[in-house]
């Protein structure tokens, strides 16, 4: 039971994280239907998992319900893989020409920027 309410406070504030990142990021794309919300949610997630598995597995004992909270709650609730769904649909069902295209570029860019972001934060730990 404490493993599922780790997972669930974890998911919770991780939601409030990304909401607020996502509303920071469209106060400055005002101008753009873009998702970039969702991307920078999803890269920036990429990056912090990438630290923390970084430290964890190489410095940090952390309990398997401390892991939990931290990569299944607190990231699984921050990066939106549903929402990455849900926006590329929408790119591609959108009124312009280059929906396909915004589409395959949305996808690219988080498959690529989320690996490099990833690989850039577990290097990081290497350094210290």
């Amino acid at each position: 039971m404490i493993n599922i309410l780790a997972v669930g406070l974890g998911g919770f504030i991780g939601s409030i994280f990304r909401y607020l990142l996502g509303l920071f990021v469209h106060s400055i794309c005002r101008q753009s239907e873009f998702p970039y919300g969702t991307l920078s949610a999803n890269v920036l997630g990429c990056l912090i998992i990438g630290l923390l598995s970084g430290w964890v597995d190489d410095r940090i004992a952390l309990s398997a319900t401390a892991r939990l909270f931290l990569f299944t709650g607190l990231l699984g609730g921050f990066t939106t893989f549903s929402a990455f769904g849900l926006d590329t649909l929408t790119l591609l069902q959108g009124d312009s020409s280059g929906g396909l295209l915004s589409a395959l570029f949305y996808v690219v860019a988080h498959i690529v920027l989320g690996l490099i972001a990833v690989s850039f934060g577990h290097w990081l730990t290497q350094l210290f």
